[in-house]
């Protein structure tokens, strides 16, 4: 169940908000582009003429920076939407409730979707 909030019953400081996942999203960004990196290396040494059993390896890191590529862009993601609710100030609420996320919880993880106890139900 979905309410609408608006933008004065903002739970955290928008500015501190803004800087957390700013700051977030540079960290992702800057492990995204390591990982792409990574699999670029995986990618050239699959190709490079030698033992077949020496192939596998690079292969299979291959997988896992695909992998954890798509677990970053996901970050991203998420990380745009609490922009989104940052602007229609609905951020530090649950989307799923409309429930208070607790500022420390926002801390942690800025881009927190829903409280502690709403997680642990889908986990």
């Amino acid at each position: 169940m979905s309410r609408e909030f608006g933008a004065k019953e903002l739970i955290v400081d928008e500015s501190r908000a803004q800087e957390l996942i700013s700051q977030e999203r540079a960290r992702v960004q800057r492990l995204l582009d390591g990982v792409n990196a990574s699999s670029r290396e995986d990618r050239a040494a699959a190709n490079e003429p030698g033992d077949m059993a020496d192939s596998a390896e690079p292969l299979t890191a291959e997988g896992t920076d695909d992998a954890v590529a798509a677990e970053l862009r996901e970050r991203l993601a998420a990380l745009d939407r609490a922009d989104q609710r940052l602007a229609e100030g609905t951020y530090g609420r649950s989307v799923r409730s409309g429930a208070v996320i607790p500022d420390d919880r926002l801390e942690a993880d800025p881009a927190a979707e829903l409280t502690v106890e709403e997680a642990a139900e889908l986990a």
